[in-house]
């Protein structure tokens, strides 16, 4: 008798392990955030400056080459979802520097990430080249509720820019998330010359955030992409100044990425994640993606660098010039 009942309290105790492990594993949760680095298709669209993307362009734009890129990108983030607990496709990806509902179609339902069945928000900007943000999402993991694209109206003087993307989802533990997607104005023209733009799209952005909190106060928001600012400029401590943790601060890669962007030899980060303070407790940890495959030998500066898809106008068949942050959380 006492060993039946041994053996029951010892079955029980075996349900109870395996329950919590699975439970533990379908609570992880991963986003991921990348510039694909001018993700084009090979069509020309009058209303924009994409001409240098076609088969008659500077670049050379072929279909050949389009599909290869596509794919490398699909390759880069599957990659993404590996860890020392196995693996998992991520369930967030947010995207900079992609053209249209074509290109989106086709990296989510007709590249590698095809089996993935991701479902995805784009949005649809005024920018000149004709270039957006959009996020990826699992439908198994995040409940699409709504979304928005977030209009900046340029300054004086100022391009028009892309929109922000707000999306709203929830998990499969039922946590309501705030998704900000970014990609502020580059450089171009010197830094001190544009920084006002820059602040104004984070202004705009902050805006943004404070209706959402308005709403819900203990809201748990994201805010990932490219910045083109470094932690210690004037945009990206407005967020952090308004209760925004920047996760990514001190992101590094496991085979000698120091940043996600390498720049005259130099290793700074550009692109950034940052988490409202309600969604520290769900927080495990940042990096960046430096899959070996990513990386390629700096000819000009030495040592390592991302593996680009074009220097200058010379085809690499690469990936992107930025490396991919990686945001693990439990939920």
């Amino acid at each position: 008798m006492l060993t039946t009942e041994r053996h029951r309290l010892l079955l029980l105790l075996m349900v109870i392990v395996v329950s919590v492990s699975m439970n533990a594993q379908s609570l992880s949760y991963t986003m991921v955030e990348l510039n694909c680095e001018n993700l084009f298709d090979c069509e020309h669209d009058s209303l924009k400056q994409d001409e240098d993307f076609l088969p008659s362009g500077i670049m050379r734009w072929s279909h050949a080459r389009y599909w290869k890129k596509v794919n490398n990108i699909a390759r880069e983030i599957l990659s993404c979802g590996e860890s020392e607990g196995g693996y998992a496709i991520p369930d967030l990806v947010a995207l900079c520097e992609v053209e249209n509902d074509t290109v989106l179609r086709d990296l989510t339902q007709r590249s590698l990430l095809r089996n993935a069945k991701y479902e995805y928000i784009v949005t649809h900007s005024p920018d000149l080249r004709g270039i957006d943000v959009a996020l990826l999402y699992s439908p198994f993991s995040f409940g699409y509720i709504d979304s928005r694209p977030i209009r900046v109206e340029p300054l004086k003087d100022m391009r028009p820019t892309r929109d922000i993307l707000y999306v709203k989802g929830r998990t499969s533990t039922d946590d309501t998330l705030h998704v900000f997607v970014v990609h502020a104005p580059s450089r171009y023209g010197g830094e001190y010359e544009t920084r006002a733009n820059r602040v104004h799209v984070v202004s705009r952005l902050a805006e943004s955030v404070d209706s959402v909190r308005f709403l819900s106060p203990r809201a748990k928001i994201i805010i990932a992409g490219d910045f083109n600012d470094y932690s210690t400029d004037k945009s990206i401590k407005i967020l952090t100044s308004n209760g925004f943790v920047h996760v990514s601060d001190d992101a590094k890669g496991v085979n000698g990425a120091e940043g996600t962007y390498k720049y005259q030899g130099k290793w700074r980060s550009i692109d950034h994640v940052f988490l409202s303070r309600s969604l520290l407790p769900n927080f495990r940890e940042c990096f960046i993606a430096d899959r070996e495959f990513l990386l390629c030998k700096d000819e000009d500066y030495g040592g390592i660098q991302p593996r680009r898809n074009l220097k200058g106008v010379k085809w690499q068949n690469g990936f992107s010039d930025h490396l991919p942050l990686v945001v693990r959380f439990y939920f």
